[in-house]
């Protein structure tokens, strides 16, 4: 099938490894060019490296730290108009409501919440002028499978999810598809690192972390390919008439251990 994604660009935040190395990897694969977006350079110069080597197309950088709205501005005079904005930045910590301060909530939505909404905001704009454009947000399962153990990134993703769907729900008039992915648990470092605290709090062993796996369907998380896959559909012109949809990619579940995204 022929996703209609060659010749397009693409800008994925968190483009570094995990979940957005594997939508930039699934993109460029597609004939898509992408530019990659996170702050650290030295795992981005690595990722894009790697990129590079597998395709044709161009495969560049920024290395910015969204949580600061600057550097959207930064961003936006850096590269063309992407015609697909992947929003995948942000690691939102697990905790319950007594164990997340202020200061560190606020931290983890400053680049996953409000780093998406600031995003969408100017890149919206600037493809509402051009008249086409795609933007997802890669959100995760604790929006819809509430966690009291990870209530920052349960409300915080319920919110994206919400933001999308508001969005969405009117963009198509304006010759823009908003929605958003929302994997359950995938496999990757920083899952295990989430996964690996929690088995240390509930059983005094971080090497019991594999045991929250058995919950799953398959008994296994999903893997990044996996997402990516989905993603990539979602912003081809395959999915033409979806927008203001929230795509679930968590094997029908979920598991009980909470999404941890």
């Amino acid at each position: 099938m022929d996703l209609g994604l060659e010749g397009k660009s693409a800008i994925v935040t968190g483009g570094s490894k995990g979940i957005g190395a594997a939508v930039a990897r699934a993109l460029a694969a597609e004939g898509c060019a992408v530019h990659l977006v996170a702050r650290t350079e030295e795992q981005l110069v690595k990722t894009v490296a790697d990129i590079a080597k597998e395709t044709d197309v161009s495969v560049t950088y920024s290395a910015l730290d969204l949580s600061d709205s600057r550097s959207i501005s930064t961003l936006i005079e850096a590269t063309p108009l992407p015609d697909i904005l992947i929003n995948n930045a942000g690691a939102i910590p697990a905790g319950d409501l007594l164990t997340i301060d202020e200061a560190r909530w606020r931290e983890a939505w400053d680049l996953k919440v409000f780093g998406y909404i600031n995003l969408c905001r100017a890149y919206y704009a600037l493809m509402k002028e051009r008249g086409h454009g795609v933007i997802i947000n890669v959100t995760g399962l604790a929006g819809d499978r509430f966690d009291a153990g990870y209530v920052a990134g349960t409300t915080g993703n319920a919110g994206l999810n919400a933001f999308s769907k508001a969005v969405g729900g009117r963009s198509l008039n304006d010759g823009l598809r908003v929605l958003a992915v929302s994997p359950g648990a995938v496999a990757t470092d920083r899952i295990e690192t989430l996964m690996r605290t929690r088995a240390e709090k509930e059983f005094g062993d971080p090497d019991r972390w594999q045991s929250y796996l058995g919950n799953l369907p398959g008994g296994r998380a999903a893997t990044a390919e996996e997402v990516a896959n989905v993603v990539t559909f979602m912003a081809s012109d395959r999915a033409s008439f979806m927008s203001g949809s929230v795509v679930n990619v968590d094997g029908g579940h979920g598991g009980n251990m909470g999404s941890f995204s």
